[in-house]
């Protein structure tokens, strides 16, 4: 088929290299447009582009796709379908029903579960057991058209944000190239959503990433991990940002062998324990083993290897 690909984060990459290799013809790769990043500034082209231009794709970034002129080069085109994966923007009604085949989206969730912006890192949050993702034909509401595919992926005690998204990038790619197939074809059966067992993943925030040490240490457990490599989880020691990469949940039964009575009921927040290796902080229920960190304005680095700079004893409060 003669596809339109419209996508900009590293999680639609896989889906239009799979794309090209399947035969199809790419007309163009429409993207958001370039944007500084970084310290310096630079400006960095986004990761769907530069894929499109190592194949020789045409690239389009229009500043707004519903504009007049960016919906008569989308016309120009003449693609069978347009397929989404993570574009950013929201088309409107006449560009959904301008290809023949209309508009396709891989959403990074088992809908009507998790629409929105924020899916994978809610699945991780949220303590889900599995995820997944949704071929989905799109329609003008926010990830509420018609099911077309699913594939489901299992969540891993020990996953995070990152993980699960190469996971679920790599799925979808498979499974828009058994789509375009099935499509063309006319042989794939459109599933409405139920709205009632709908959920919404909102977009994820800096201010999400600081660690209230009130709450149990399983959940803050899930936060970190849901939102590993941004926003990142912090906590705040000595008035600057300690980012947190790496820990474990321990419980206050595990912590008995470590540590005497009075120190195991120690204040939210509190070091309770720092070996050479680690160090432990008391949360809500339970306890947080820290494993790897990140001191503002530095690299991640192991705990042992903070230490040697930062030296840390038992009573401190971190989160003040």
């Amino acid at each position: 088929m003669k596809v339109v690909f419209m996508g900009t984060p590293d999680f639609a990459v896989s889906a239009l290299q799979a794309i090209i290799a399947a035969g199809h013809e790419v007309a163009a790769v429409v993207t958001q447009p370039d944007k500084p990043k970084g310290r310096g500034k630079e400006v960095q082209m986004t990761p769907v582009k530069q894929c499109a231009l190592a194949h020789g794709i045409p690239v389009f970034q229009p500043v707004r796709v519903r504009e007049a002129d960016a919906v008569e080069t989308l016309r120009a085109y003449g693609a069978d379908i347009f397929v989404v994966a993570a574009f950013g923007q929201i088309l409107t009604e006449e560009i959904l029903a301008m290809p023949k085949y209309g508009c396709v989206n891989i959403h990074a969730s088992l809908l009507p579960k998790y629409r929105g912006a924020g899916p994978i890192q809610w699945a991780v949050i949220n303590g889900e057991k599995t995820s997944g993702v949704t071929i989905m034909q799109m329609d003008k509401g926010i990830d509420t058209g018609d099911m077309l595919m699913k594939t489901e992926i299992p969540i891993d005690a020990r996953e995070t944000g990152d993980s699960l998204h190469d996971k679920l990038a790599a799925a979808g790619a498979g499974l828009i190239v058994e789509a375009l197939v099935r499509i063309e074809r006319g042989d794939v059966t459109p599933v409405k959503q139920d709205d009632e067992a709908s959920c919404y993943a909102k977009m994820l925030h800096k201010s999400m990433g600081r660690l209230d040490w009130q709450q149990d240490a399983e959940t803050l457990d899930r936060l970190i991990r849901g939102l590993i490599s941004w926003p990142g989880a912090y906590t705040v020691r000595a008035g600057k940002t300690l980012k947190i990469w790496e820990e474990e949940p321990v419980t206050r039964e595990q912590m008995q062998t470590k540590l005497g009575p009075e120190d195991l009921d120690v204040t939210a927040g509190t070091v309770a324990l720092v070996e050479r290796d680690a160090f432990y902080v008391r949360a809500g229920n339970g306890f947080l083993k820290i494993l790897a960190v990140q001191p503002e304005g530095k690299k991640r680095m192991a705990v042992k290897d903070f230490l040697l700079g930062y030296p840390m004893k038992a009573g401190e409060r971190l989160g003040a």
